[in-house]
């Protein structure tokens, strides 16, 4: 199995985020190529498409049709946008590719600047990530030094400049347009669309937005072929993944696999279950995706399609394992309280909503509930879901609605009991 190919390649060398590591493993080259073969924009686009890389934020849309949608030949300034905001409960991979490869996100967004011409880019970081934002502001300096960023780069008439900027740990942050209302000094509001960050992004102009692991991938992409990074995944699902393993493991940490790689080779990796427990479920995209019980997701392919099929979501591959001792109720009334106080308020059915929602897991958890409230948490998800401008709303509903239909049968028992059917 390939692991650690692409985002995370620097990993097993000496500092593996100084400039020095990164030019070892091709580092730039990239972008020297594309100015002095002067590659063209399209052919860019035709690896990528190629590539079938998808989105590594969560959407999983494609990144070469993404970055199609903006005329480089339109007038007026264009943007280039990196959302390290990383917030979502159980995702911690795009902090540590800022911590351990900065160059390479840096190239990628040079390169998207490039084929959209776009001059100027922001790299919004989660304010919590102080040495990641050091790291990536290090490495922003030394890309300057070698003159592979600002004024007329390398002579070719192509001028980018670069900012990194550090949020104020806001989860509603990581949707896009509250990012770019955040950007503008405004309160961090998601925004109705359409119209769409392509034609009306940040300063009302056309602007593209991806991931951290998004942007990293695209050098790597570019440097072995658009075929290669195909072939090692499947059909749709191009390239590696870099997953978030937390929870019941022996050894959480990031693994970077082929998308496609079942589940049960990842939980290896992981050093298998804590203490030798039996797995009970997993939520394999962070919090806001669907549940999976442990026979469904130990029969999974970890990739969009196999996630899909199977009840849930790749999301940004934030894979929380949870063993046979833990109470699903007290996790999801967890889950709910976090987005119950992360919505930013502007929708009501959100703002209400997820209110409801933490309340009543609360009074189950404290032995307090009825029957009667598991179809009442039911239909409140149903109330939220679809019914906002941003997905927060769907992100309260969904572990609300999956925890429910995989394991109802625990809720009643505390209900029923007033304490927790893993403890009898």
């Amino acid at each position: 199995m390939l692991i650690n190919q692409v985002c995370l390649r620097t990993l097993n060398l000496d500092q593996p985020w100084s400039l020095e590591s990164y030019q070892s493993v091709g580092g730039y080259s990239v972008w020297r190529r594309i100015l002095a073969e002067k590659v063209t924009p399209e052919a860019i686009l035709a690896e990528l498409k190629l590539s079938s890389l998808r989105g590594r934020g969560g959407a999983g849309f494609p990144t070469g049709l993404k970055w199609s949608f903006i005329s480089r030949n339109s007038p007026g300034q264009k943007y280039v946008l990196c959302n390290a905001d990383e917030g979502e409960p159980g995702t911690f991979k795009d902090r540590d590719i800022l911590r351990f490869n900065p160059h390479q996100v840096i190239e990628g967004m040079i390169i998207a600047a490039y084929v959209m011409n776009a001059s100027v880019g922001y790299n919004y970081v989660r304010g919590e990530f102080s040495e990641s934002f050091k790291r990536v502001e290090h490495a922003l300096q030394e890309t300057r030094e070698l003159g592979l960023i600002g004024k007329n780069i390398l002579g070719s008439g192509f001028d980018f400049e670069l900012h990194n900027l550090a949020g104020a740990g806001a989860y509603i942050c990581g949707e896009e347009t509250a990012l770019m209302e955040s950007i503008e000094g405004k309160k961090a509001l998601p925004r109705f669309k359409p119209p769409f960050p392509a034609n009306f992004g940040i300063y009302g102009r056309p602007t593209t937005i991806n991931n951290v692991e998004t942007f990293a991938s695209v050098p790597v992409i570019l440097q072995h072929g658009g075929r290669w990074f195909l072939d090692m995944g499947t059909a749709n699902n191009g390239g590696t993944k870099v997953f978030s393993v937390s929870g019941h493991v022996n050894k959480p940490g990031n693994y970077e696999v082929p998308l496609g790689t079942p589940f049960k080779t990842l939980l290896e990796l992981a050093g298998g279950m804590l203490n030798g427990d039996k797995l009970k479920a997993v939520i394999p995209g962070g919090s806001s995706v669907p549940i999976l019980p442990a026979n469904i997701i130990m029969d999974t392919n970890m990739d969009y399609d196999s996630l899909s099929k199977a009840g849930s979501m790749l999301g940004a591959g934030s894979v929380i394992v949870i063993g046979e001792k833990t109470c699903l109720v007290k996790v999801l009334a967890r889950i709910s309280h976090f987005y119950y106080e992360e919505s930013c308020g502007q929708c009501t059915p959100c703002r209400e909503g997820t209110g409801w929602l933490a309340r009543v897991l609360a009074r189950i958890v404290a032995g307090e509930g009825k029957i009667a409230d598991l179809d009442l948490l039911v239909s409140v998800a149903g109330k939220i879901a679809g019914r906002t401008i941003c997905a927060l709303g769907d992100a309260a509903a969904m572990p609300v609605q999956s925890f429910l239909k995989h394991f109802r049968d625990e809720f009643e028992y505390h209900i029923i009991h007033q304490r927790s059917k893993v403890t009898a």
